[in-house]
């Protein structure tokens, strides 16, 4: 009898440390999430720690770690179960980054050298106020209606929208926030960030920087088939290379995330699994190569990196509240991590909307923008050059074919249709209702006559 319990106690515990083993992993991306998410809101977005456990961490298993904010070190802890503990800090004008081993408290960091224009110009050429405008084919009964239903009027759930702008002809026709939320606000693009990436290697483009059409400058692939990748494959996501983006297990992006010192070395390190300009397939780990290694080797210094970035680009359109993060090593998370505010992250789709020109300033060639938005040969149409599309109404059955948008995780989206010469913001949080965008955009566009 001894014996046989001797027996199913070892397997009892070879089979929690097997469990222990494979689960592990899992501790990390938790506690990595949890305490980047505290730390960025707190120390980027000038939130409280109660208001984004309870809006945005709010969610299992993140809402298992235990979390402790230094106001003092600008530093969050994250622990789960005292078994595991991740930490994240804040570093002045590169954000929040999750520790790793490779992490130096004592470096040099590089912030960036802003270079903000005043004007005295109305938005969205300037922060002045605008002119009241009103137009006569805007329903604007309708208008209201239709923002005031994508808001959620229960105060106990945490899912909805948090600011919604919708802008015709320049004009801001309508603006709403969450409690808690308003126009200084700076929030989470998440993927939307793939679209500054892309927009990025079209002033590289415009200056002679980089032609997109060559191959991508990368020693690993020499000596195999991924020397033919070229830098419009993985713009346009269609490189063959080998990615698993689901956030909902331990995978690739996960792991890239909350675990790499070099966000960009993951996707270097990946072999085909199709064919370049063959094989679609969505990867964070696409953008972060092009933001970091391959858009990094084409400066001298890391200084001119980042301030290339803001110089050329968000301070031109005045996206003043603008914040990229960057990983250990320093390099841009052009996957993910770029925070601004409603107006911000309108004057982007604006920049769009009139083929990259900016009151009288082209910062990205039209030609740029008509290449952005040209369907991908394997994507089914759905997407451009890090850019979603409509045109196959797959998704939008209601809205104009016309209709491109910038999308990120949770229900982030910047829609801009040309047609109806409007741009649409809605920021918020989805996880388990999500929300109707079609109806959405179906309701706001009929409001304009």
């Amino acid at each position: 009898m001894k014996k046989i319990l001797a027996y199913f106690s070892l397997i009892l515990v070879l089979g929690v440390a097997y469990v222990g083993y494979t689960n592990y992993p899992k501790l990390d991306i938790i506690t990595g999430y949890a305490s980047k998410m505290v730390a960025s809101a707190v120390f980027v977005a000038d939130r409280t720690q109660e208001s984004v456990n309870k809006c945005d961490n709010n969610f299992s298993p993140i809402n298992l770690a235990s979390i402790e904010v230094n106001e003092k070190e600008k530093s969050v802890s994250a622990t789960l179960y005292g078994l595991k503990k991740n930490k994240a800090v804040y570093r002045e004008g590169l954000g929040v980054v999750v520790v790793t081993d490779d992490y130096d408290e004592k470096a040099n960091l590089i912030a960036p050298q802003r270079n903000i224009r005043e004007t005295n110009l109305a938005f969205p050429y300037g922060d002045m106020a605008q002119k009241d405008t009103i137009f006569a084919n805007v329903n604007y009964d309708l208008l209201n209606k239709a923002v005031d239903n994508s808001f959620d009027i229960n105060p106990d759930r945490i899912e909805g929208s948090r600011s919604v702008m919708v802008i015709y002809k320049d004009q801001i026709i309508a603006e709403k926030y969450a409690e808690g939320f308003d126009k200084e606000t700076v929030l989470l693009g998440w993927s939307m960030t793939k679209t500054i990436t892309s927009t990025m290697y079209g002033i590289m483009q415009k200056k002679g920087m980089v032609d997109i059409n060559a191959k991508a400058e990368v020693p690993e692939w020499q000596n195999d088939e991924r020397k033919e990748i070229t830098y419009n494959n993985l713009l346009q996501m269609n490189s063959g290379l080998e990615w698993d983006e689901n956030y909902n297990k331990i995978s690739d992006v996960t792991k890239m995330l909350y675990l790499e010192s070099d966000m960009s070395v993951m996707q270097r390190e990946k072999g085909l699994t199709g064919k370049p300009n063959e094989s679609w397939n969505y990867s964070s780990g696409t953008s972060n190569l092009l933001s970091g290694y391959l858009m990094r080797n084409k400066f001298e210094s890391q200084q001119d990196y980042i301030n290339f970035w803001y110089n050329e680009l968000f301070d031109k359109i005045g996206m003043n509240s603008m914040i990229l993060e960057t990983d250990v090593m320093g390099n841009v998370i052009g996957s993910s991590y770029s925070w601004a505010n409603t107006r911000d992250w309108a004057k982007f789709g604006l920049l769009y909307l009139h083929e990259g020109n900016w009151n009288g300033e082209q910062v990205i060639d039209s030609t740029w923008v008509d290449y952005a938005v040209t369907p991908t040969n394997t994507s089914g149409g759905n997407y451009g050059a890090q850019i979603w599309l409509n045109v196959d109404h797959s998704e939008y059955a209601d809205a104009p074919e016309d209709l491109y948008f910038f999308d990120g995780y949770q229900g982030q989206r910047v829609f801009v249709i040309p047609s109806k010469d409007m741009v649409v913001v809605r920021m918020g949080i989805n996880n388990t209702n999500k929300m109707d965008f079609n109806a959405f955009l179906k309701e706001v566009i009929g409001a304009v006559e």
